[in-house]
Parts: structure tokens; sequence; C-alpha cells
């Protein structure tokens, strides 16, 4: 759960920590909203992908779902900056699908903590695999990290690319090149 004072008193001492004057006519309520907004953007905090990968739906063919280019905004634990890009999921069912909207919320679940990309991944691939049980799943996440580009090496453009695999899609390699395919158009 999101402290709001804790959050409001840490970007006061932030601010005279910088220099600022949090007096000054345009500073007087940052530190407000951006309590509020840090509940916003970590909302995955206080959520569960079970609660949107727990209404499935029975088929009774087995073919290949393909969500792709799923938004997301999140943030690095390491310096506490934005990354950002698309991600990509497939999945094989066994049985049971999940409406189209639930993979996007779980992606949200993941992508709405303090993270980084690698773990965010997994996170995603892990829960798909758990709640649907599936014979397998790939998800692939394209980003580009604040961190890289604004500081340090300032890199503007960089991505960075991270998969999962789990199941047939370990195992399969053209299961994977289906993938990409699909992905790329």
């Amino acid at each position: 759960m999101v402290d709001l004072k804790k959050i409001e008193q840490a970007v006061t001492l932030l601010l005279e920590g910088i220099g600022e004057d949090v007096n000054r006519e345009g500073l007087k309520d940052t530190p407000n909203r951006i309590a509020r907004m840090y509940e916003e953007i970590y909302k995955g905090m206080d959520e569960e992908a079970a609660e949107h990968l727990s209404k499935t739906f029975s088929v009774t063919s087995n073919e290949i779902v393909v969500v792709k280019d799923i938004t997301f905004y999140s943030t690095c634990e390491h310096h506490l900056m934005p990354f950002y890009g698309k991600v990509h999921i497939a999945y094989l069912p066994d049985g049971k699908v999940v409406g189209l909207s639930k993979l996007a919320r779980t992606v949200e679940v993941y992508a709405r903590r303090p993270q980084i990309q690698e773990q965010m991944t997994t996170q995603i691939a892990e829960a798909i695999m758990e709640h649907l049980k599936p014979q397998g799943v790939m998800v692939m996440v394209e980003a580009e990290h604040l961190c890289m580009t604004m500081r340090g090496v300032e890199k503007p453009g960089s991505q960075t690319v991270t998969m999962a695999t789990r199941g047939c899609f370990q195992t399969d390699p053209k299961l994977q090149q289906y993938f990409f395919e699909m992905v790329r158009r």
C-alpha cells in the first residue's frame, strides 16, 4: 500500500536536497502531485496476475494465441527512472484460453512495480504458465531505458530485448520461429 504522506515528505527532502525552494509557487503542490502519481504508477504492487488470469474459457482447438505490441511503462529499480516499450506474448493453449485484454492487464501488474526488465519478462511468462496451464508460452519485451538514454552512457534509442520461453516454446524451434514471424509482421 502506497503511503502518500511518506512520499510527500521524501519529495520535499529531495527538492531541498537539490537546492530548490519548496515554497516556490511552482513547487508548492509538487510533493502531493508526485505522491498521487506514484500511487497510480505503482498500483501493480497491490495486484496479482491471478486476478486477471483466473477467468478462462474452454476451447476445442489448441491453436497458438499471439498478442503483440502491448505498450507498457515501468520503473527501473536501480535508478527509479522509467523504461518503456512493448511486450509480445504467445501461448499454446491446453483446453482453455483467457480474454485477450487479460494478457495486457497481466503485463500491467508487473510493469507497475519498480523492477528490472529481465524479471518482468520472467514474471509474465511464469504467471501465464501457472494460471492458464498452457502447453507453452513465449514472452518478448523490447524497451528503452531512460537510465541509459538521459544519464550514464546517454544512448537514446537503445533497445533492450528480453525473452522468456516455457514449455513447448522452450523445446520447439519451429514455434519460436513462428512467434518471431508473427511479432515482426
